[in-house]
């Protein structure tokens, strides 16, 4: 989204760049509706958007616009400038994820069931800050995207990459009954094996088993060193991650101290693998 000034300016030149936004753009749109297709298609989220306190639906909104503009940093929908540029390409991927969710949900029929203007907004809102974020991811999944984004990412742009795909691959499991039930049947010994299952997974999905674009370690940087900067420091971030989800979602309230804990463990453990990837695609 580069300025270029009007006397530089080359006619060919403008209409390969609309081109290749058009592009990008088309792009989002798929990546929104690949990566947040699950959630198109739960109950529990349609739910969500009229439910939810006002105040947690803002929260969960603003967050979710500042990841994308982020996340534009390092995959957005053309070569970035500057911040200005993220700004613009986490807006137009809110954008995207709220066209799209307002779409197929119509498609489905699920918009039909709301009659009020506040529901028909909250349903596709909700819906919009996924996908969004799938809309973003599109640019290195679908296309193009840039190789160095990650490599030159410091050590804290890293681990918000990681807390990225946390958050996202916790939105595909938080809404769900399942994860609820899943917390119930737990016993303090298999959470606590879960707990090493999510941080052993963790660091083998980033760092052993050779998938494209893992991470390699630094120079000089041994096992426990990285195990401690970026594997035990990214399962806290998808603990955290969990936890925020939860909390948007109103699922912790009422719940004991106990409860609370055994719900962060289960939807960390996808939240981990989150987090993993998100260090492979981004």
């Amino acid at each position: 989204m580069a300025v270029m000034d009007v006397d530089e300016a080359v006619p060919g030149e403008d209409r390969d760049g609309d081109g290749e936004f058009l592009i990008g753009l088309a792009r989002a749109f798929g990546g929104a509706i690949l990566f947040a297709l699950p959630l198109f298609m739960t109950m529990e989220m349609w739910t969500i958007g009229t439910s939810v306190e006002p105040a947690r639906f803002l929260a969960f909104l603003v967050v979710g616009l500042l990841i994308m503009m982020l996340l534009a940093r390092y995959s957005g929908f053309e070569e970035s400038d500057g911040p200005l540029d993220s700004v613009l390409d986490g807006f137009v991927a809110f954008g995207v994820g709220m066209i799209t969710g307002a779409t197929l949900l119509w498609m489905f029929g699920v918009l039909e069931r709301e009659s009020g203007i506040g529901g028909l907004v909250g349903m596709a809102a909700v819906q919009a800050v996924p996908a969004g974020m799938g809309a973003v991811l599109a640019r290195k999944q679908l296309g193009g995207g840039r190789e160095e984004g990650s490599a030159r990412a410091g050590y804290v742009a890293q681990l918000f990459l990681m807390m990225a795909g946390a958050l996202f691959m916790a939105f595909n499991v938080a809404p769900t009954e399942e994860m609820v039930l899943i917390a119930i049947s737990m016993t303090p010994g298999k959470t606590i094996g879960l707990m090493a299952l999510s941080i052993v997974l963790l660091h083998v999905f980033v760092y052993t088993i050779g998938f494209a674009g893992q991470e390699e370690r630094a120079e000089g940087a041994g096992f426990w060193k990285t195990f401690l900067h970026f594997t035990l420091a990214g399962y806290g971030l998808a603990l955290v991650s969990s936890g925020y989800v939860l909390w948007t979602f109103g699922s912790m309230d009422g719940a004991s101290l106990s409860f609370l804990a055994a719900m962060a463990v289960v939807l960390g453990f996808p939240a981990a693998l989150g987090a993993g990837i998100a260090r492979l695609v981004v």
